[in-house]
Order: structure tokens, then sequence, then C-alpha cells
């Protein structure tokens, strides 16, 4: 339904996960009997979670320590462990800053070439600890380097951005042609962020065999006041997966994951993704408060150090417990920042479902809580 806004312009109404709920049903069931299992391509995955590509978020060590307990630790390929030797230096330096030096700082230290022995190394050391390996660029470094990491041997490939369109449009360079690019990879590519129905279907004739749905919602994302763009999570996710139900119509059968990527905060909001339709969930901030986080407290994304037109801070989260604890408890606090893997198992449990397929089709309704 569209709403008149004025006599020029209507907008279609869309929700943050904070305007839904989900709703129990006449049958409940023990948690223990709850599945979180997902697969995508050829890979099993105990829970539906990937660190999102975050230098405070992802390191070597914490995507070996997320693959053990049975998710994807995605390596930012264009961050401080791909551009220097010693980054974990650079993270200190970059979490002792005081708050008016930060993005000045930051611009510096990613302005370092990307090193592709860099690239293999960190990736080997991932796959050499025997977890599934998956790296990110954007598309813009996307041409630049996918063959050195597809030589280190990713597993998954993700090209994640801000938004990532099927038809990006340039006078200035020849642009990433994802459809012949996925074709031509033999790693299954994970693409994103889609915010909308139509540029979601796109993503998803292009062979990708994931679409990260959302845009720039996350905590340390200043999109929203910067650029004006943004898109509720809540209306994003379902209408990607709209287009994967379609796809899925159109192609015959071909299955595309969609995955929620921003704003995915509590333990809450995942459980609002999955019964969105998300089939798992891009962590950041909920990540990124493990006391072994690399952040160490702080948070920032990619979009934080870009050269002309940051759109990002350094926010500090706080360690709350250590990454097993974050995912599976048992929880110190009751904000649903700890146990993020209990809660989503309660909630299904709560509502009657087994496996996180079966919750996609739990019922929601329009509730707009409001503070104050």
């Amino acid at each position: 339904m569209e709403l008149e806004i004025g006599r020029a312009k209507r907008a279609r109404r869309a929700y943050a996960f904070d305007d839904i709920a989900v709703v129990p049903s006449r049958r409940t069931r023990d948690p223990e009997d709850v599945s979180t299992t997902w697969t995508i391509d050829a890979f099993h995955f105990g829970i539906p979670v990937l660190s999102a590509p975050m230098d405070s978020v992802s390191s070597p060590a914490t995507a070996i320590a997320l693959g053990r307990l049975g998710g994807l630790g995605v390596l930012n390929l264009e961050g401080l462990w791909t551009r220097y030797e010693d980054a974990q230096s650079k993270l200190e330096e970059l979490r002792a800053l005081p708050p008016g030096e930060v993005t000045g700082a930051m611009q510096r230290l990613y302005a370092a070439p990307i090193l592709p022995e860099l690239i293999q190394s960190r990736l080997a050391e991932i796959r050499s600890a025997g977890v599934p390996v998956a790296g990110a660029l954007s598309p813009q470094r996307t041409q630049e380097h996918y063959r050195t990491v597809v030589e280190a041997g990713v597993d998954l490939f993700v090209i994640r951005g801000t938004t990532v369109s099927a038809e990006h449009v340039s006078k200035r360079r020849t642009p990433l042609n994802l459809k012949e690019f996925i074709y031509e990879l033999d790693v299954p590519v994970i693409v994103g962020g889609a915010a909308t129905y139509t540029a979601a279907l796109h993503l998803m004739r292009t062979g990708a065999a994931g679409v990260l749905a959302g845009f720039g919602g996350g905590a340390a994302s200043t999109t929203r006041t910067t650029l004006g763009i943004h898109a509720p999570m809540a209306t994003a996710i379902a209408d990607a997966a709209g287009a994967r139900r379609d796809y899925l119509d159109e192609s015959g059968g071909r299955y595309v994951h969609v995955i929620a990527d921003g704003g995915l905060g509590t333990a809450g909001d995942i459980v609002k993704a999955i019964a969105m339709g998300a089939d798992a969930v891009m962590l950041g901030t909920a990540l990124a408060r493990a006391t072994d986080a690399p952040g160490d407290g702080w948070h920032w994304g990619p979009e934080a150090h870009h050269p002309e037109l940051p759109r990002g801070n350094r926010v500090q989260v706080g360690k709350v417990a250590p990454l097993e604890q974050i995912l599976f408890g048992p929880t110190p606090v009751a904000d649903g920042t700890v146990n993020l893997i209990g809660a989503l198992k309660k909630s299904m449990a709560t509502t009657g479902y087994s496996d996180l397929k079966e919750f996609q089709r739990v019922e929601v309704v329009v509730a707009p809580y409001r503070v104050g």
C-alpha cells in the first residue's frame, strides 16, 4: 500500500525489526529438539551465523573460532590484516585514539596497499585450522584481487558493499560483470547488499549462491545521515525472500540463500530476520561485543575510512562475554546480546517450529513498540 507524502510523491510503507513481532502458534516444542543448521552449496553449518568482514569483528583467529563453533568467519580482504604484517599493532593504534582523530587515522592506515602475499597467508592460516574459508572483497577491488583469493583456496567468495547491483553503470571504467564473473569462478559466491525485491532478483540471476539483504544499517554506519539512504530491515529481507521465491520458479528450482546483513544487534533481531525469510544472518556489532573480538570493545566498518566520504564511526560496543558465550550462553545479561543461538532456539520452540525453513513461515504482526 502506497502512502501520499505530498501531491508529487508517494511512498511504500516499510518496516524495521522494531515494527514487527513474532506470534506464538498452537504448538510448542522442547528447545533441545530444534535445529539451527543450514546448508549453502556443499557446505553444512551448525548455526546460521556469518561474521561480517570488518576488522573489528573478523581476524584469522576469530574466523577459525567461529568456524569451530559451527558458523562461518568471513575475513575482510581489504582490511588491516591484508595490508600489514603486524595488523595487531594497527588495531591497537585505532582503539587508543581520541574520537576526533579516528577518521583521519583510518584513512591513512587503510591507504596502504593490499598485499597479495598477505591475502594468501591469512587465508592459509584459516584453512590450516580445518574450517571453511571465506573472504570478502568490495566490487571495486574484486577484479584486482580475485585470482589471488581463489588461488589461496577459499571455499566461499563474498562480494560485499553498502549496495551491490547487477547493473553498475560507469563512464570511467569497465564495471564488474557479475554474471560472467560468477560463471567463470569455481567457488560459490555470496553477493550484496540488496535492499529491494528487484535488486535481489537481479543478483540471483547472476548465478550467486547467496544474496546479502540489507543496506548500511549497522551501529557503526552513518550512511543514513550522510547519504539519506536507508532500508528498514524487516521489509528488505521480506522483499529479498520474495525474490528468492519467484526466482525459484523462474529458474526451474534453483534456490538462492538470503542472508540478512545489517542492524542485527540482538537475539530478537536475529529471530525476526529468520522469520522474515532469511536463511542466515551476517553479524557485526553482535560479535564485536565478544571479549576476544579484534576490536577489543570497539567496532567500525569499511565505510568509516572512505578516502573522500566517510560514512561510519568507530563506536564503543563494550565487551560482554567470550565469542562462544555470545553464541551459546550462559548469559550474564538480560538484553539479548548473549546466548544468541539459545534465544533463537527458544523462540523457534515457543512458536512450535523445528528448523529454520519452517520458522520462515511463522506468523508475524505489525507491532510498533515505541518507548517514551
